[in-house]
């Protein structure tokens, strides 16, 4: 029986993860592959709330830590009763964003201590690290001109996008062996074939047939 496998997507707004969670959804799907698909904040009943609350843009100077807390109790859950259980069960598990969000944005953007940060998440996610995270890497200003709607960490000003993006660069040296850039400047396509490269790599090693 294969092995729990746990991927992860990062990067900041506009940078396009989300659209390589789909089309990586899209490829295990075709090939015949059981996932399951999550997003931060959300994934449950009570995640849902929290993000309602986390993102609205009519809730306006929520304190740093605050938010912070919101996230971790929306992680908590998720966990607990999502992720945990189906790594438990050897199925890959897909995340749109995980712990190291909250490093970029609540200690990058928000200035709350990274180590306070990390001792929080740990107590929360324990073992349920993920195997490989991608970071779509791309430009602040680039990014946040895709975006036609803004939620509320939308809305914040760019010096507090630029810090995100610079913390997210911070993580990903300091984890090379987890943590995989992706030029967000590529096409969609290019990004795709690239994350496909490192996916199939830990797919067989983790026990799934080679295609």
């Amino acid at each position: 029986m294969p092995k729990g496998v746990f991927i992860t997507f990062e990067g900041i707004e506009g940078c396009g993860k989300s659209t390589q969670v789909d089309m990586l959804c899209e490829y295990l799907e075709k090939r015949g592959i059981d996932f399951i698909r999550v997003r931060e904040p959300g994934g449950t009943a009570v995640g849902e709330r929290i993000r309602e609350i986390l993102l609205t843009p009519e809730i306006k100077n929520m304190d740093g830590f605050t938010e912070f807390l919101l996230y971790l109790a929306s992680r908590n859950e998720l966990v607990k009763k999502i992720i945990r259980p189906a790594l438990q069960q050897g199925r890959i598990v897909i995340s749109d964003r995980y712990i190291d969000s909250s490093v970029a944005y609540q200690g990058g953007g928000r200035g709350i201590p990274v180590k306070l940060i990390n001792r929080f998440n740990n107590i929360v996610v324990r073992n349920e690290k993920p195997h490989i995270t991608f970071l779509i890497d791309i430009d602040e200003t680039k990014g946040l001109k895709r975006i036609k709607r803004h939620d509320r960490i939308e809305k914040e000003n760019m010096d507090f996008h630029k810090r995100v993006r610079e913390m997210y660069i911070k993580i990903a040296r300091r984890s090379p062996g987890r943590i995989k850039i992706i030029d967000g400047n590529l096409s969609k396509e290019e990004m795709h074939k690239k994350i496909l490269q490192y996916v199939n790599e830990l797919l067989k090693k983790r026990g799934y047939n080679e295609e």
